[in-house]
């Protein structure tokens, strides 16, 4: 194969009802494919359902999300199963399934180099916040951490002064939406997409020239962006909010989980698979109307 395709999920290629957006939610036919707590929390519309698969058997499709492996465990994706998945934003590869000890053992070598530990990054942020603003501190996978936010309450001053703190000693902050993450540098998509590529160019899968085509909404997802030969993200989200741009990047026309749609449409025109339309009549109506939970 010649290309590889590494893809966001959370607003990139799946929608909570909220960031679809009300009036999306209510007109486009869409597919559970995120139970949680017994309820459906995300969705793709049929349409996006159909064109993922589609590129799914035609290329080598990576998913490649901030979620721990068991978050990204709830998700029925198109497409599935997938070879490899990049989870925990690159502090974990998934193999068939299974984590790959090998990648993880070299990402905590990495962090333990790299400066403060996860207790001292945690210990930090309790003492820069209360509880008139932050819900909750989280970590995720031993790894990172977040805060879950009232971004109306949030100190004005507060993100820039903790991404000072954070850079000085080898880690990253960045805010999505109602979460501020602090992760740690050394821990990045594009760090494991490119160990996976690595694997696949060495057993025969893809060619040494193979091309890296990637997609993500946030700023977690920048690395990433940079590192493709051909880069898009949705006009929505983090990006969209600081106006980031690079060279070379495509930014969608559409917002929401429309914008899944034609993110899977730009894969398949620039990787030369032909016009990627599902089965049934193109257009926004072929999403109208139907909510299959």
């Amino acid at each position: 194969m010649t290309t590889l395709v590494a893809t966001d999920l959370d607003r990139t290629m799946i929608y909570s009802r909220a960031a679809m957006g009300e009036e999306q939610f209510t007109t486009l036919a869409t597919v559970c494919v995120e139970i949680y707590r017994d309820a459906p929390l995300s969705y793709m519309t049929q349409t996006a359902v159909e064109l993922l698969t589609r590129l799914a058997r035609e290329v080598v499709v990576v998913p490649t999300t901030t979620r721990t492996p068991a978050q990204y465990a709830r998700i029925t994706l198109p497409g599935s199963p997938f070879r490899h998945a990049v989870v925990s934003n690159g502090g974990r590869i998934l193999v068939n399934g299974e984590d790959d000890a090998e990648w993880r053992a070299h990402i905590d070598d990495a962090v333990t180099r790299a400066g403060a530990t996860l207790a001292e990054v945690q210990s930090e942020l309790r003492s820069r916040t209360d509880d008139s603003w932050v819900t909750a501190l989280r970590s995720a996978d031993d790894l990172f951490c977040y805060l879950v936010v009232d971004p109306s309450a949030q100190p004005p001053e507060f993100l820039e002064e903790w991404q000072e703190w954070c850079a000085a000693r080898g880690w990253t902050a960045s805010q999505q939406g109602r979460k501020i993450y602090a992760t740690p540098q050394s821990v990045t998509k594009s760090a494991a997409i490119a160990e996976v590529r690595r694997r696949l160019v060495a057993d025969g899968t893809l060619g040494d020239s193979a091309a890296l085509y990637a997609a993500g909404d946030g700023w977690l997802d920048t690395d990433l962006l940079l590192a493709a030969d051909h880069a898009i993200r949705p006009r929505h989200g983090e990006l969209e909010l600081l106006g980031w741009s690079t060279p070379g990047l495509t930014v969608t026309a559409a917002t929401g989980a429309l914008a899944g749609v034609e993110i899977l449409r730009w894969f398949g025109d620039r990787i030369g698979l032909g016009p990627l339309e599902s089965s049934a009549p193109s257009g926004r109506g072929r999403d109208v109307g139907v909510h299959a939970n």
